[in-house]
């Protein structure tokens, strides 16, 4: 592929990448309702337990840094405290930990990872270890994986962002990050000047975020026509 406006691609790995993201937290809400006999649809859980998910992110940054597994284990103890519920939280997240280790895959992903030859950095709201795993699992090949809990900070704050470009020597604006969260991927893409695809499959339980992306798509086949561009 000849280079164009480009020099590296940034790519989400979660909801992104991995399919069933949606499948996964719904299966999780849907265990909590019933487990906890809860007066809600695991739908309606799931978008309180998002919000108070991302409350919780944006308040583990740096000195006050949290996992992924931390926070997710953290919001739902907040989100089941407003039913007036106490439980164990470590159990009820053991859909979504079996995810984060063993996601299904897109199809068109694997058919875009052998069209392309620009480096390639996965940028992740993830815990290191259970990332590193599914990569390996699926066999994907990226140049560079940055994830939070490497650097300590979540999308959309700009430090995750920083390292990955650091990491593939490129500058911002010859960067493009792919991502599905409006609000981790492309607010915080954007806010260092990096070109931003959502990767838009109709499939998020919630997302908070309204920054406009400079592409929208709905399947990997779509991004090397920007690329050559």
């Amino acid at each position: 592929m000849s280079v164009g406006r480009f020099d590296a691609i940034l790519i989400d790995f979660y909801g992104t990448i991995s399919a069933g993201d949606r499948e996964a937290v719904e299966s999780a809400s849907r265990g909590i309702v019933e487990t906890c006999g809860l007066a809600v649809s695991p739908r309606q859980f799931a978008i309180r337990w998002g919000d108070r998910f991302f409350d919780v992110i944006e308040k583990s940054n740096h000195e006050s840094f949290r996992t992924l597994y931390e926070c997710e284990k953290l919001s739902l103890v907040v989100t089941l405290a407003e039913f007036g519920v106490e439980a164990d939280p470590a159990p009820l997240v053991a859909d979504l930990e079996e995810y984060w280790l063993n996601p299904p895959v897109y199809g068109d992903v694997f058919d875009f990872f052998r069209r392309i030859d620009l480096p390639v950095c996965c940028v992740s709201n993830a815990d290191t270890k259970p990332l590193t795993t599914a990569i390996n699992n699926l066999n994907l090949r990226f140049d560079e994986v940055v994830t939070s809990e490497a650097v300590r900070c979540y999308k959309p704050a700009p430090g995750i962002f920083e390292q990955a470009i650091k990491a593939l020597g490129v500058k911002p604006d010859r960067a493009i990050h792919v991502g599905d969260s409006l609000h981790s991927d492309v607010a915080g893409a954007a806010g260092l000047g990096i070109a931003t695809v959502w990767m838009c499959r109709d499939n998020r339980v919630h997302d908070i975020g309204t920054c406009q992306p400079d592409y929208m798509m709905d399947t990997f086949a779509e991004i090397p026509k920007i690329l050559t561009a």
